[in-house]
């Protein structure tokens, strides 16, 4: 097989990526845009010794489960890479990716629930980050092309709240006019780098972020001025980032105008939400999320809850009601101090924030005799640490409640639970995210 040779392939499976997957003269081929049923004319682009990368010339027999959207940018460059699929097949897809996961780890008989569906499935994120660059001599916005630097120009993010959009097209034409330089990520020059905008589906407010490499610039003051006018925008923040490096967000906020927080609320639950602040992207979705674990947890009004990866509070101010007592640890200590005021801002006197390392705090809790009836854990993508595990497991919780956004970790990170004496029996997943392939998913561990 050769770079830009044209081949005939059949679709059998997608990728966890949600590549189309065939094989080819003993070679898998992972073909971007394809579908499982499809008979494809794809272009070679990248061999490797056992796999190759190619992209479709022709559909020679389309999916029924194809659907045709205008905007193919969209799933070119990853940022809705199942927009192309039907939306109960998305759902198949998610809870197939927890069923697989599970067979090869010999757990077969742990039951999976059907994916839950979010009510939105297009304009449900209430936060975009979008890279600023030149484009043909022009500061333009979008996103990256799939495994490359090269920008591909948007105006509609199709899964970004449409105010959200509106506002990032206006602060864009705003920085053109004002002849603010992109960001030159070879040379490391220009000036803004991302802009991040954050919007509270409960209370209207907007909150802009410019990422910039200088902590000031000679147009800010114009351009913060034609930014307040913008209708909605609640305040206007810049993030001093000045390091060559991928990570988006600098360590440094300097609020320009407005508000420097805005106000979110998840059920009853009222959150202040800082620049910085983890707070779950999709609105709507992320009640039933934490509804469906408060409920498989089955807690009871004298459990003494431990919330690990805490963030601003949101779940286990989300559980205080249901519960004796919540003590909460998180590592930010700025999302400690929010998560103090949330609680606050609640009145809720029953849950109680700490900074810290969990795999630390919790040993050091068990030695002073606290103990805890149910953890729950929301880890990043990574997982949980086996210094985590073994110090949840002394403080000698009955159940572990375990929400994940990465059911590979989390089959993992299960597996080391069940030798410490703990078991499950069902995953449910839920679709935090419509239209791409990450998958969240819920289970309950229960002390033997």
């Amino acid at each position: 097989m050769e770079k830009n040779q044209i081949i005939e392939l059949e679709i059998t499976d997608l990728s966890y990526e949600a590549m189309g997957v065939a094989h080819y003269e003993g070679m898998t081929v992972f073909v971007t845009n394809a579908l499982p049923g499809e008979v494809v004319s794809a272009k070679v682009l990248k061999v490797k010794k056992r796999f190759a990368f190619a992209k479709i010339e022709k559909i020679i027999k389309k999916s029924p489960n194809r659907v045709e959207i205008e905007l193919n940018q969209w799933v070119q460059t990853g940022l809705a890479s199942l927009a192309h699929l039907s939306y109960d097949q998305q759902l198949e897809f998610k809870r197939e990716q927890v069923v697989n996961l599970l067979k090869k780890a010999h757990l077969d008989q742990v039951e999976v629930g059907q994916t839950v569906p979010s009510p939105d499935q297009t304009g449900y994120r209430n936060k975009a980050q979008v890279p600023v660059r030149m484009v043909n001599g022009q500061l333009e916005i979008g996103f990256f092309r799939k495994h490359s630097h090269d920008l591909v120009p948007l105006t509609n993010f199709f899964t970004t709240d449409p105010e959200i959009d509106r506002v990032l097209v206006k602060v864009r034409d705003i920085l053109r006019e004002n002849k603010v330089p992109a960001y030159d990520e070879v040379h490391n020059s220009g000036e803004v780098r991302y802009l991040d905008v954050r919007r509270s589906q409960a209370t209207g407010e907007i909150m802009v972020i410019l990422v910039c490499l200088d902590k000031d610039f000679a147009q800010l003051p114009q351009v913060a001025e034609e930014i307040k006018q913008i209708a909605g925008v609640t305040s206007l923040v810049l993030n001093h980032n000045p390091k060559k490096t991928n990570v988006i967000l600098g360590k440094t906020d300097y609020l320009v105008f407005g508000l420097p927080q805005i106000t979110d609320r998840i059920g009853e639950v009222e959150f202040k939400i800082s620049p910085e602040s983890f707070f779950q992207i999709n609105s709507k979705q992320t009640p039933r999320l934490y509804d469906l674990a408060i409920k498989q947890a089955q807690l009871k009004p004298t459990d003494v809850v431990i919330d690990a990866y805490s963030g601003i509070g949101t779940i286990g101010l989300s559980v205080a009601k249901h519960v004796k007592s919540v003590r909460g640890i998180e590592v930010v200590r700025d999302a400690v101090k929010d998560a103090n005021n949330n609680a606050e801002l609640n009145d809720i006197h029953n849950a109680k924030y700490f900074a810290g390392k969990a795999e630390e705090l919790m040993p050091r809790w068990a030695k002073k005799g606290i103990t805890s009836d149910v953890i729950f854990v929301d880890p990043p993508r990574k997982g949980l640490t086996p210094e985590f595990i073994e110090a949840a497991v002394k403080t000698g919780p009955q159940k572990i409640v375990y929400i994940s956004c990465n059911p590979a970790t989390m089959v993992r990170d299960l597996q080391e639970f069940q030798k410490q004496g703990y078991d499950f029996n069902r995953i449910d997943p839920v679709d935090m995210f419509p239209q791409t392939p990450h998958v969240e998913a819920v289970t309950v561990l229960t002390k033997k």
